[in-house]
């Protein structure tokens, strides 16, 4: 049987490679950092989630290695049956007081948190209404429910309100958003949005995965920057980005919300629990965001410089202030071939192009992090400069 499938998959994939969408995986001989080892040679590396510089932190490290002599290895059970330590309740209760929301619930990863939740609180007698442009992991777990699924324009508040009248009969109404949405670097507008949830008397969920950490004035993400964290009723998000990068997500939310979720959220009840070396990890890099804003306020001046310089010299960039800087291209096949000239100038990035993103709108996705030094980012601009051509 395999040999007919064997054909046709490999005729997918030259279409596929033909078409300049093909996304290698490149092999890192480094920890992750703003310097990394890529084909036997150093590179500055432009394209991880490392926003605060924390993936090989020294006292990151630390925490992790000790973590590992008292805690051991890993959990080798659900929560539910001897899956649970010290360690995981503390990371949830600093997690929800970080969040200022009353509870959090741990995940293996935020795709298994956005997976857990719909299915959990929303049945055929209810209504979601999603942002176009979220994340996978959201139009995922949607699919998994059966609540009516309505779909609003990104950022486009008239478009949501329609959406939300269409849902007045039912049962309950939740609409969900990225706070950052990944591949523009645009920020939802939770203001207005909760505004329309009391006026329409709907749940708010944000997946805040590209934000907590580093947005806000300190760091604790959309709902702080729009001043409305006492009106989110639920915030998904992950470790493994500005939080560490290694693994891990968590649901923080309402309290009921949360106990339901162990009750009967399936990727909870039926997948391992979060090694106990990220969840000791991640408490000291809490400790570290509450202490010190040094790795915030570099992030920011990193990014303010890249965005001058790369619109000074031309480059057609998406608006705005995250550390995400879309470099749109519009070839699929060029953004793949420019991202090929500036790995060999010393710049690690990637080109994207769809699925990931609509077709004609291919782009090389910069990620600034507060790893990076000044000369790192100047130099980056000088590439981008040559590898244009």
């Amino acid at each position: 049987m395999f040999t007919n499938v064997r054909g046709q998959l490999r005729a997918t994939l030259d279409e596929i490679a033909e078409a300049g969408l093909l996304k290698p995986e490149r092999v890192i001989t480094t920890p992750q950092s703003a310097e990394v080892g890529v084909a036997g040679r150093e590179v500055l590396n432009f394209c991880a989630n490392n926003y605060l510089g924390l993936a090989d932190h020294p006292e990151v490290v630390t925490a992790a290695k000790e973590a590992l002599d008292r805690w051991g290895f890993g959990m080798a059970s659900v929560r539910f049956i001897c899956g649970t330590q010290e360690v995981h309740k503390e990371l949830e209760s600093r997690l929800s007081e970080f969040l200022g929301m009353e509870d959090t619930v741990l995940y293996s990863s935020c795709f298994d948190a956005n997976g857990g939740v719909f299915e959990t609180l929303l049945d055929a007698q209810d209504a979601v209404i999603s942002d176009a442009l979220n994340h996978a992991s959201i139009i995922d777990g949607i699919r998994l429910s059966k609540a009516q699924r309505l779909r609003y324009a990104n950022r486009d508040m008239a478009e949501l309100e329609a959406r939300l009248k269409e849902a007045s009969e039912a049962r309950r109404r939740l609409i969900v958003t990225d706070g950052v949405f990944s591949m523009d670097g645009y920020v939802a507008p939770l203001r207005e949005i909760c505004d329309l949830a009391d006026r329409y008397d709907a749940m708010v969920m944000v997946d805040d995965s590209h934000a907590v950490g580093f947005v806000g004035p300190t760091g604790r993400g959309t709902p702080e920057l729009h001043g409305v964290t006492d009106r989110v009723d639920i915030i998904t998000g992950t470790l493994g980005k500005a939080l560490g990068g290694a693994s891990g997500g968590y649901v923080a939310a309402r309290a009921e919300i949360c106990a339901l979720l162990r009750q009967r959220s399936r990727p909870y009840l039926f997948s391992n629990s979060l090694a106990p070396v990220i969840a000791a990890a991640s408490l000291r890099i809490l400790d570290l965001l509450e202490t010190t804003s040094e790795a915030r306020e570099r992030l920011r001046a990193n990014t303010a410089r890249f965005r001058a310089a790369m619109t000074e010299a031309g480059f057609d960039i998406l608006p705005g202030d995250h550390p995400i800087v879309p470099v749109m291209i519009g070839d699929a096949a060029e953004a793949g071939a420019m991202a090929e000239r500036l790995l060999d100038l010393g710049i690690y990035v990637v080109g994207f192009s769809y699925p990931v993103v609509p077709q004609g709108q291919a782009r090389i996705r910069v990620q600034l992090s507060a790893a990076h030094r000044e000369e790192d980012v100047d130099r980056a601009v000088d590439a981008f400069v040559r590898a244009r051509g």
